[in-house]
């Protein structure tokens, strides 16, 4: 070794992110766990501390549980909701912004509608770069118009107020040109979730199970899938066994329903911890709804190697851009039943499908994935 002093160690190439996320609830649901997902994966990674702010004044929501099981701290906005009135919300931007002053972020990253609006109300009041993920714009097609034009001018009026927008789906980031944010600063990253062990097994069940996961709330259309088993008993003689996942207001007109269409082996599980558990002794996965981002309930039934059947939409044909991976159907009972009937009389299709599925979420929907393409917008926010 030479004489002389040695040389200092190279900086790292980065440094270390606080980002504090924002979620209107922390019910069971989809956007909370890619919440839960992407900050475990954030905080793997190494480059990021992430806190999350929850709304809701409910005392300890399953995602706060979560994500405290897991060492990730926990603030509650309890104004925050998704019916915000004006006082309402300028208390949650208040309790926002008085957080971070105490408690200085690098990043606000906003998941859902109502987040979004406190979020950015709260960081340009803060001066703090925000972050937003749309999980779905509730001004697409399918949404009633009543809905759809009210949360296209406040998605306008906020845009300028976005750093960053986050789309989960190539549609999404179509919709978001329409927006006044320019385009390098729209990113599209897709939802991934964690890997488990747990596996269907399509070929062999006999009778096939048929599992559905969702809250039981528009824009989901469970409905239309007890109507579907009612035509698949009536053309097979037997009934198939189904399970649905979830919970949420239309819970009591779908057990009425599933009474008048004398459904007899319908299980409404409602919210469950173990989910993939119950995926993986369904053979089929159906996802029936009016419209939709980029689904979870659909990634997890890939994971699960599940036959998949789902609604013909613009997220899901993403998700399954073939019928060689998953099998895309009209919002009709009599669709969905011929195709139910199809993957009840053949086995070997329905493993082919689940292992395709399987595959495809190995290759495009893994976590780290995901933090990847969130590392990467927060590059560009903070550029």
């Amino acid at each position: 070794m030479t004489g002389g002093a040695s040389p200092a160690p190279a900086a790292p190439p980065y440094r270390k992110l606080n980002v504090l996320h924002v979620i209107t609830k922390g019910e069971a649901g989809g956007a909370q766990t890619h919440v839960l997902t992407l900050c475990s994966a954030l905080q793997a990674s190494g480059r990021v501390t992430p806190r999350v702010a929850i709304g809701g004044c409910e005392a300890q929501p399953p995602l706060a549980q979560a994500l405290q099981s897991r060492s990730i701290p926990v603030l509650r906005i309890p104004d925050l909701g998704n019916r915000l009135t004006p006082s309402s919300l300028w208390r949650a931007v208040r309790t926002l912004r008085s957080h971070l002053q105490a408690h200085p972020a690098d990043l606000l990253h906003a998941h859902s509608a109502a987040a979004g609006v406190v979020a950015r109300l709260a960081g340009r009041l803060a001066r703090v770069p925000v972050v937003y993920t749309v999980h779905g714009f509730a001004f697409k097609a399918g949404v009633p118009w009543a809905r759809r034009v009210p949360a296209w001018a406040v998605e306008c009026a906020l845009a300028p107020l976005t750093r960053v927008l986050v789309c989960v789906s190539s549609h999404e980031a179509q919709l978001a040109r329409t927006l006044p944010i320019a385009r390098d600063r729209i990113f599209v990253v897709h939802n991934g979730v964690e890997d488990c062990v747990e596996r269907a097994h399509p070929a062999a069940d006999d009778p096939p199970g048929i599992a559905m996961v969702a809250r039981l709330a528009a824009p989901k259309r469970p409905d239309l899938l007890l109507q579907a088993l009612g035509r698949v008993r009536d053309a097979l003689g037997r009934e198939l066994p189904a399970t649905l996942l979830g919970d949420g207001p239309m819970r009591g007109a779908l057990e009425a329903q599933a009474r008048q269409l004398g459904l007899a082996q319908i299980t409404f599980a409602g919210d469950v911890d173990d989910v993939q558990g119950r995926l993986a002794r369904h053979a089929i996965g159906v996802l029936v709804s009016d419209h939709e981002g980029l689904p979870l309930a659909v990634i997890e039934a890939m994971r699960a190697g599940q036959a998949i059947v789902v609604s013909d939409l613009p997220g899901t044909r993403e998700l399954l851009p073939d019928d060689t991976c998953g099998l895309r159907v009209p919002n009709a009972p009599a669709a969905l039943a011929d195709v139910l009937l199809r993957l009840a009389a053949d086995p070997a299709l329905r493993g082919r499908l689940g292992q395709a599925a399987r595959a495809r979420y190995a290759q495009h929907h893994a976590p780290d994935t995901m933090a990847a393409g969130v590392l990467r917008a927060y590059e560009r926010a903070l550029a």
